[in-house]
């Protein structure tokens, strides 16, 4: 499985990312076919390959027919259903439509709770212009060209002080960018510059469908895609990171660790706890006895859960446990393929799991839900039903 890892070193914007993918391997010549059968006017996408700060990276600009370069010549103000119909109309694949309509979709949503009007009253000034559109429609054919089926990324880089824009003076980042980026890993800079724009936004934040990257996944290339600003600090840098993953690994994957200590909850509403979090998804739940502060005798409850159940049980740790804090970090553990085995035994049929390690089985044990429901049918002690069929698969 292909992941794309994005990694903003300095913002990112509509052609930032176009550039970016197709320095990752991207066609340039399909997806300029593709577009032009999309739209009337003529146009063309340079991309250029540029070195700063010693990066060898590529630099997009979208030229229109009588517009000048990235088509800021006349802005057409269109609205969302007019982009949706010139997207639907197109000859592209069914994939690239869905996630480029996704696209402005949100970034009209996002317009819509800025501006206090509804999503399909939006007109589009910037980002309506037909250059944007392209960066859109474009990075979405280059996503689909290298395979990618899953899309993370890093935390994305803030500007500061003003911005000039169709509606005027803004603040930096612009109200609508940061309506996009609410829910996603930010950090703040000192840049006076507009780091990342409503276009890169909508796009990251649109795409992104996993927040981590798969654990063992092999990088393969890096694709390095420039702006057109030069920043005091940094360099006006995205990177792409293509990530394979065949799942082939020895069971090897990252896990998070979240525990609190707890010493005022009975024992009934711990375990309805740990109940409840096992359903939502948790890979374990246990209880350590502590000794915490004057003596007083607590618990501390640990969960081991993937990654993105992390806000899920967290949740449930917040308003089921009296804590007042989680702690959390990440582990790489190692699991053994399993599979399972039925034997055959007087009073049933019971499944014995597998744990296999070099191809090898090399530890077992007899399913208890099967050996629970046999010695209940059977009114014979557990113990016998599971030593009989560990016996059974033995010989």
């Amino acid at each position: 499985m292909k992941t794309i890892y994005f990694d903003s070193a300095g913002g990112a914007s509509g052609d930032m990312i176009l550039a970016c993918l197709l320095d990752l391997g991207a066609d340039l010549k399909t997806i300029e076919a593709d577009l032009q059968k999309m739209v009337k006017d003529r146009f063309s996408i340079e991309a250029r390959r540029v070195r700063m700060n010693c990066f060898n990276g590529m630099r997009v600009t979208v030229k229109v027919a009588g517009h000048g370069e990235h088509g800021h010549g006349h802005h057409h103000h269109r609205n969302l259903n007019d982009i949706e119909k010139l997207i639907k109309t197109g000859k592209l694949s069914a994939s690239v439509k869905e996630h480029a309509v996704g696209v402005f979709r949100r970034l009209a949503k996002a317009e819509s709770k800025v501006h206090g009007v509804k999503p399909d009253k939006i007109h589009f000034h910037e980002v309506g212009a037909l250059d944007s559109i392209i960066d859109i429609v474009g990075s979405c054919i280059a996503l689909e060209q290298l395979g990618a089926e899953q899309v993370a990324c890093g935390p994305l880089p803030l500007g500061c002080g003003t911005i000039k824009c169709a509606h005027g003076i803004l603040p930096s980042p612009a109200p609508a960018t940061v309506e996009l980026l609410k829910g996603f890993a930010v950090e703040q800079t000192d840049e006076p510059f507009e780091l990342v724009t409503p276009t890169g936004a909508a796009l990251l934040t649109t795409l992104q469908n996993i927040k981590r990257t798969p654990s063992g996944a092999v990088l393969e290339r890096v694709g390095c895609g420039y702006g057109h600003s030069t920043l005091n600090s940094r360099p006006n840098l995205l990177r792409a990171f293509l990530l394979n993953h065949d799942g082939k690994s020895q069971g090897a994957d990252s896990c998070l660790v979240m525990e609190c200590n707890i010493d005022d909850m009975t024992p009934e509403l711990t375990g309805y706890l740990c109940g409840r979090l096992l359903e939502q998804g948790a890979l374990d739940v246990f209880i350590t006895p502590v000794q915490m502060k004057k003596n007083r005798p607590g618990a501390m409850l640990t969960v081991l859960c993937s990654p993105d159940k992390r806000d899920e049980m967290l949740d449930s740790l917040f308003r089921e446990s009296t804590t007042f804090g989680v702690r959390e970090y990440d582990v790489r553990r190692t699991v053994l393929p399993r599979r399972l085995e039925t034997v055959i035994t007087p009073y049933g049929k019971v499944r014995v799991k597998i744990g296999s390690w070099k191809g090898k089985g090399i530890t077992h044990a007899p399913e208890y839900e099967d050996c629970r429901k046999l010695a209940e049918k059977a009114n014979v002690p557990l113990r016998r039903i599971y030593e009989t069929a560990l016996a059974k698969f033995v010989k």
